[in-house]
């Protein structure tokens, strides 16, 4: 994934937004997948960015969990999640702060929903399906499923719903 700081022509707004390679941002903006999310304008290019530095690369992070893996699914997310980044220069100051500090409750919340749920990997749907049908015991469970998965155990009943940010998986499932 790569992250992009991004500003619509008509307002100035400053946002980011993740794709899978520049490619991906390119063919996304060529069809017109790529808008503004304050004002909804279609006239977006890549802002002045400074570079992203990572955690190192033998570093695993904690694993993730969510706060229940049987909460209400939304809508899936589009192709580029658009989040405003909270730097623009024609964002108020307090438009701006109100953004930072909704994303980083956001974080906070996932992290403490994955420290106290299990890792189930690639097995989520089925872990999903037999908490729900009493097959084994009730817990918090996060991992990876597909779309036609969690629309699966949706269909089922089964409430399920995905992270707000990206999350990578133990090594031991890479």
């Amino acid at each position: 994934m790569i992250v992009f700081d991004l500003v619509c022509g008509g307002a100035g707004h400053v946002f980011e937004a993740w794709f899978g390679s520049t490619g991906d941002y390119e063919a996304q903006k060529a069809r017109g997948l790529v808008a503004c999310p304050l004002c909804g304008s279609g006239d977006v290019d890549k802002a002045p960015m400074s570079p992203r530095l990572g955690t190192r690369g033998n570093r695993l992070p904690e694993p993730a969990r969510p706060a229940q893996a049987v909460a209400p699914a939304p809508a899936p997310a589009p192709a580029a999640a658009v989040m405003p980044a909270g730097a623009g220069a024609a964002m108020t100051n307090g438009k701006a702060a109100a953004i930072k500090a909704m994303l980083q409750a956001m974080a906070k919340a996932q992290a403490k929903a994955l420290q106290t749920s299990d890792y189930v990997g690639s097995r989520f749907a089925d872990e999903a399906r037999a908490i729900h049908l009493g097959e084994v015991e009730e817990r918090s469970i996060h991992g990876r499923a597909t779309v036609e998965e969690a629309r699966a155990l949706i269909e089922e009943g089964i409430e399920v719903a995905p992270l707000p940010f990206p999350v990578r998986s133990p090594a031991s499932e890479n």
